[in-house]
């Protein structure tokens, strides 16, 4: 503990040297004009042109543009305390960064639809939608830091100019490298991702395009074997290096690469006629690799086995080449766009074997036609309503359907009601379709597979009383398509349908305030195919004020994180899928993790301390993110978050 006495020391030393900044985000004062232009006093024409925080934006795709959030919210804790930099509620975290989680919770992935993407490979990756493209007046720089679990740290770095007012670019990277607490779990990953945005003087042309190739690579452990040790404290497991795992030599490589170009142009005067002409083109290419060093013995009883000849190594791969045009209607109160999709799609294997003297089809592939149409509609400045469709159709995988729907509405100012119907039909995740392995019991073609529908009806309610959010969620999974505990894919025969509904809230007391996050949930039918908690719950008790003459921000807490016990799905490492407890399973859960924490704001930078897992401090470990895959030990987690604007 004397490290984070000494951090906290010299962060209060540093933030007392500090001046105060007169234009900070702590409070964001939206102005007509995006610089404060100061004259000189003097008989001249030199003006200082002095940013302010509305001058540094970012958006998504045609869509609105938001201020960078520098605002010390409690939040931000959940946040910028994970490796990934997402709140991660509803999951559990196996002991190293970058290894992937545990889902407690369904939910639902769109970018798994119509490609390869192994469940447990997902957690980072980006998908279109939320590439971000900036408008900054000066060369700005963000570095995103987390210390890693044992000999290594992750660093996300983003780099962004305008080059006039017109065009902007960004270049953002981010290197992780973890060796984790036990054998053979060494996680490193790393994004790379180029992205530029350009709109004509006169605004008729707009572009937004971008690069993005990410790696989430991981050695695969297959869990310890001797779990009775670990859970009774065993003096020789206080060092976990010297835990026996299950596998030695095995590793699994996640490529995923996409170019993407989206861009518009208004052939008449928008004032009168506000039509566009839209056009995207985009190619994705996935890649999954699972690689060992020799055969082992984990996998297989006797050589009869194994298929004589096979490599070790298997390669899998996806490919979706998309086309779409359409016409954009763009009105303040109504935004349509409709349009035709054409895509290209392959599904392959490297390796080709045969079953029964019957050969596994070495590629899938096909040419989809389709149609995708978005709606916005905004009435009386209370009513919001955003749908989404996309239809199309192939001779391979079948139909596909998917429409979003969202009702806002704002009957009073700061409180809100949300409403959700959404719907998909596919055809399963490509990595449920095929499979090749030296293994033979690994091997799988889940021909003439039907579509697994997924219809959500849902909401939720914001409320100004204690920034209270009650939430409500129902999914009929029809078709749902699962792995058995033999790791072969099934898809069932009756609908699957789960429960969802919690709440947020937060109380405060002067400078100490208390959020907490509830949720509880059921499978209603078919319990046995997606095992989950009944409850999963957060309670964050902080107190937040400035200090050293205003010129810092303050947070020191407590958080507790917890679910109940129920008998989990297993991981599988050669697919990177859960799959449904075995005889060799057990339950997980019930086991709170508190994390104490202390965060600090200097102008624009953010410090994020954690001491997490502070039982293990007073007892021994008992916790798991799976069955043979324990939760980390105390670890001290600090997070560094830097907004650089020049």
């Amino acid at each position: 503990m004397k490290y984070l006495f000494l951090l906290i020391s010299f962060i209060g030393f540093f933030a007392k040297a500090q001046k105060v900044n007169k234009v900070d985000s702590v409070k964001i004062v939206k102005t007509t004009e995006d610089t404060l232009v100061i004259d000189s006093g003097k008989k001249d024409s030199l003006k200082i042109f002095k940013p302010t925080i509305n001058d540094y934006q970012y958006q998504t795709q045609f869509s609105e543009k938001k201020v960078f959030d520098t605002v010390m919210t409690f939040d931000k804790t959940y946040i910028f305390s994970q490796y990934n930099n997402r709140d991660n509620f509803g999951r559990a975290q196996a002991a190293n960064i970058g290894a992937g989680f545990n889902p407690l919770s369904y939910e639902v992935n769109a970018e798994q639809n119509l490609s390869l993407l192994p469940t447990n490979k997902s957690y980072m990756i980006m998908g279109a939608d939320e590439v971000r493209y900036y408008d900054v007046k000066t060369p700005t720089a963000t570095f995103v830091y987390h210390t890693a679990m044992k000999n290594g740290a992750a660093l996300k770095s983003t780099y962004t100019q305008n080059i006039g007012k017109r065009f902007n670019f960004a270049v953002e990277y981010m290197g992780l490298r973890s060796q984790g607490f036990y054998r053979n779990s060494l996680a490193a990953n790393n994004n790379t991702l180029f992205s530029g945005h350009y709109i004509s003087k006169s605004g008729n042309y707009e572009l937004f395009a971008h690069y993005l190739h990410q790696n989430v690579n991981n050695q695969e452990s297959g869990g310890i074997v001797e779990d009775d040790l670990f859970q009774s404290g065993d003096s020789n497991y206080s060092n976990r290096q010297n835990a026996q795992v299950n596998l030695a030599s095995s590793s699994s490589q996640f490529s995923y690469r996409r170019y993407y170009l989206s861009h518009q142009f208004t052939p008449f005067n928008a004032e009168k006629f506000p039509f566009r002409i839209r056009h995207t083109l985009s190619h994705q290419g996935n890649k999954y690799y699972y690689n060992q060093g020799a055969f082992e013995s984990y996998w297989y009883d006797s050589p009869s086995q194994l298929v004589n000849g096979f490599p070790l190594t298997t390669k899998k791969y996806s490919e979706n080449l998309s086309n779409t045009l359409s016409l954009v209607f763009d009105n303040e109160k109504f935004k349509l766009d409709a349009g035709v999709r054409y895509q290209m799609l392959k599904f392959g294997i490297k390796d080709i074997i045969a079953v029964n003297d019957v050969a596994y089809p070495g590629e899938l592939k096909e040419n989809r036609i389709g149609a995708v149409g978005n709606l916005q509609v905004k009435l009386l400045d209370k009513i919001q309503l955003k749908s989404f469709v996309e239809f199309s159709k192939g001779s391979q995988f079948g139909s596909y359907l998917k429409t979003t729907n969202n009702l806002s509405y704002e009957p009073i100012k700061d409180y809100l009601i949300n409403a959700k119907v959404n719907f998909q039909s596919a055809y399963p995740s490509f990595n449920y379709l095929l499979n090749t392995s030296v293994y033979s019991k690994y091997n799988y073609y889940l021909e003439n597979a039907k579509n697994q529908t997924v219809t959500e009806i849902g909401g939720d309610i914001h409320l100004k009383w204690f920034k209270t959010q009650i939430f409500a969620n129902y999914f009929r999974i029809d078709n749902y398509t699962y792995f058995d505990s033999n790791a072969a894919p099934k898809q069932s025969q009756s609908s699957l349908n789960i429960s969802q509904i919690g709440g947020d809230a937060t109380f405060s007391y002067g400078r100490w305030h208390l959020n907490t996050r509830l949720q509880f949930q059921n499978a209603l039918t078919n319990k046995e195919l997606y095992p989950m908690p009944g409850f999963i719950g957060r309670a964050n008790f902080f107190f937040q004020t400035q200090a050293f003459e205003k010129a810092a921000e303050i947070q020191a807490g407590i958080k507790v994180y917890y679910f109940s016990k129920f008998a989990s799905r297993d991981f599988f490492p050669i697919l990177n899928e859960y799959i449904l407890p075995n005889a060799n399973s057990f339950s997980i859960g019930g086991q709170p993790i508190a994390d104490i924490y202390f965060n600090m704001k200097v102008k624009k930078m953010f410090f994020f301390v954690e001491g997490q897992q502070i039982g293990t401090v007073l007892s021994n470990n008992k916790a798991y993110a799976f069955p043979h895959y324990p939760v980390y030990d105390f670890r001290l987690n600090i997070g560094i978050v830097w907004y650089m604007f020049n």
